[in-house]
């Protein structure tokens, strides 16, 4: 995970990771026209980048062709998000729960947009 970091520490290097997702099997030498360094510093750069498990390259003959590989991102996303989102989802289900309660209970008094059930006559807790 820490190479993940690495990796996506350099500007550059998201730069290029953006190239190989929106260009799916673009050659080295395509990522390489659009910097203005040399072929060998863009090289290293992919290199971090495939060390990290963030770009897979494919060599047909003597061309290397560069495939994003999303994985290791959604691992890290999923390690931080997964609690966050089940302890939001359960806790929006209660409010979603106890709002139904309320309408069951003091029926469908919806209004117009600022009219509470207050206003209409009902009640609130």
């Amino acid at each position: 995970m820490d190479a993940v970091f690495q990796a996506l520490a350099s500007a550059t290097r998201r730069e290029m990771l953006d190239i190989v997702r929106s260009e799916p099997g673009c050659s080295v030498g395509a990522v390489a026209s659009r910097f203005d360094v040399s072929r060998i510093a863009v090289m290293r750069h992919l290199t971090v980048l495939e060390e990290a498990g963030l770009i897979i390259s494919d060599k047909r003959g003597r061309t290397r062709h560069l495939y994003m590989n999303a994985v290791p991102i959604q691992m890290i996303h999923d390690r931080w998000t997964s609690e966050y989102s089940a302890l939001w989802s359960g806790r929006m289900l209660d409010i979603k729960y106890l709002a139904e309660h309320r309408r069951a209970r003091d029926g469908d008094a919806v209004g117009e947009p600022g009219q509470g059930a207050r206003e209409k006559g009902g009640h609130h807790e």
